[in-house]
């Protein structure tokens, strides 16, 4: 048998690594883009947001500048990463097997595809029911581990052959330390990891133009403000990198956990039952107090209560926890499920659920903030108290009630205005929320909170939703006003500055802007 000197072995190593790698990446964009699977490039971020704290992940997205700048950065380094592993994998192979028979096969399926398969169920088993397709959460797993497999095969097969093409000995004449026939395959071999790197760049940027990245973020806020949000401008927080289309023909919703009749529903099942209608604001736990991450809508869909009735939950039942085909999960009360404006929606504004919404069944549970209101349902699970959800695992809450907030539109932070056109009236508007409690009265103070005069309430909504307010302001004087909103919600109650409120339960305060008269 031929035995390779170590800088050879190495060298070829590294080399059939390196393409490896890359061939394995392509194949797991492959799967991402043509059968919505789920990839380790995407999902190990979800894996390994729950074990950092909202403090450290808050003071990470600064420093890289935003959400979607870090999961731009957290793919782009699971990809880089799984390439650099490869190729150091592929050298240590190298100089393994440098000297020992390479006939058997079994040993490198061992290793590089089977070990690493178990590896990724252990550590990713939690996340591997995520299908961007919409396929169930235990048929979501077998396929994901199925398109793991695949790409750790290609992997492996790459290598092993790329490795066996670099080290062949010539018939004729024994080969001498990085001959020409090494120098000429290594050529070849490097063209064929730029052919396949250059497939990576292209599917990468096929995703990227469907990524979550142009609407992520999205607020709803100013002078355009109105009582019902347009779907496109409602506002928009995902997690995700890609957010799912769900194909309906594979999606189903289960009810299961502490339940007496387990079931599943097919959307058709769904849309039979008897609808309702309802409006209802959302708001983001992570809204500011100045933010338009919050949005109002009319909802269509059915009261989750409907099926949790006909499931029967058993003994123990204390929360249901609801799971998105995107893998995200959140929980809320039973007794908040069995309310009956906690909805399982199909509409939105008298249109089908668009994608971004949580097409085709999302959950609405008024008066929680807008991460309970789980999007691309796909099973509730009834479960015991301490059932925990994709954020409360990394630390938010333990307050998932909204507060009341008020917030005003017009006019901007800052402005100037000319004393004359200020004594014909300053217009003045704004949104108050007291989530599921309505809003009672609006108050607007010109000298940051000593004295209060009431604003009027043009829209006043339902308990449910938000009230739109206004006020004509004409101040007399010039100088420096601070303008600053309160609201009261329906049962009394005034809002107010919680100090040992922790943000993870979402601020309180109150909305000042800064007002120049002048001459």
């Amino acid at each position: 048998m031929h035995e390779l000197s170590r800088s050879k072995a190495a060298f070829c190593g590294l080399l059939a690594g390196l393409v490896a790698g890359i061939a394995m990446t392509l194949v797991m964009l492959l799967l991402a883009w043509k059968l919505r699977i789920a990839t380790p490039l995407v999902i190990l971020g979800d894996r390994l947001s729950v074990f950092i704290s909202p403090k450290p992940f808050f003071w990470i997205m600064g420093r890289v500048g935003g959400y979607n700048h870090l999961k731009q950065l957290g793919v782009a380094s699971s990809g880089f990463g799984q390439i650099v592993v490869g190729a150091i994998g592929g050298l240590i192979y190298g100089l393994v097997i440098r000297k020992r028979d390479r006939s058997r096969i079994w040993p490198t399926l061992l290793v590089f595809a089977v070990l690493p398969l178990l590896v990724s169920a252990i550590l990713l088993w939690p996340v591997l029911g995520t299908h961007y397709g919409g396929l169930p959460v235990d048929a979501a797993r077998a396929v994901t581990l199925l398109g793991l497999g695949l790409s750790f095969l290609v992997f492996e097969r790459t290598l092993v052959l790329g490795f066996d093409f670099l080290t062949a000995t010539p018939q004729r004449r024994a080969s001498t330390e990085f001959s020409p026939q090494v120098g000429r395959r290594a050529f070849l071999m490097g063209i064929l990891g730029l052919v396949l790197a250059g497939g990576v760049t292209a599917i990468a940027r096929k995703l990227f133009r469907i990524a979550t990245f142009s609407y992520d973020g999205t607020q709803y806020k100013g002078a355009g403000v109105q009582p019902i949000t347009p779907n496109e401008q409602f506002y928009c927080v995902t997690k995700n990198v890609i957010d799912p289309r769900v194909n309906e023909g594979l999606w189903h919703l289960e009810v299961t956990g502490l339940v007496q009749n387990p079931r599943t529903y097919r959307l058709q099942d769904l849309k039979a039952m008897t609808m309702v209608d309802q409006e209802t604001t959302l708001m983001c736990i992570s809204n500011g107090l100045d933010a338009g991450l919050m949005s109002n809508a009319i909802w269509r869909g059915i009261p989750m209560a409907d099926l949790l009735q006909s499931a029967g939950p058993l003994d123990g039942a204390a929360k249901v926890k609801l799971h998105g085909v995107d893998n995200y999960a959140d929980t809320f009360p039973l007794e908040k499920a069995m309310d009956p404006t906690t909805l399982i929606v199909f509409k939105m504004n008298g249109q089908t659920l668009p994608h971004r919404h949580g097409f085709p069944a999302r959950v609405i549970v008024p008066g929680y903030f807008g991460e309970k209101h789980v999007k691309w349902l796909t099973r509730i699970e009834v479960a015991g108290a301490d059932a925990k959800g994709f954020y409360e695992r990394q630390g938010w809450g333990p307050d998932f009630i909204v507060p009341t907030r008020s917030r005003i539109d017009v006019p901007d932070h800052e402005s100037w205005i000319k004393v004359t056109d200020a004594r014909h009236g300053i217009p003045l508007k704004g949104v108050a929320f007291g989530g599921d409690r309505g809003i009672s009265r609006v108050e607007m103070s010109f000298d940051d909170g000593e004295s209060w005069d009431d604003a009027a309430i043009h829209y006043p909504g339902t308990k449910l939703t938000w009230s739109l307010w206004s006020h004509d302001w004409r101040p007399d004087e010039s100088g420096d006003y601070t303008l600053v909103v309160r609201a009261t919600d329906g049962e009394g109650q005034v809002q107010e500055f919680e100090e040992d409120r922790p943000f993870t339960s979402g601020i309180t305060g109150f909305h000042k802007v800064m007002v120049h008269i002048f001459e």
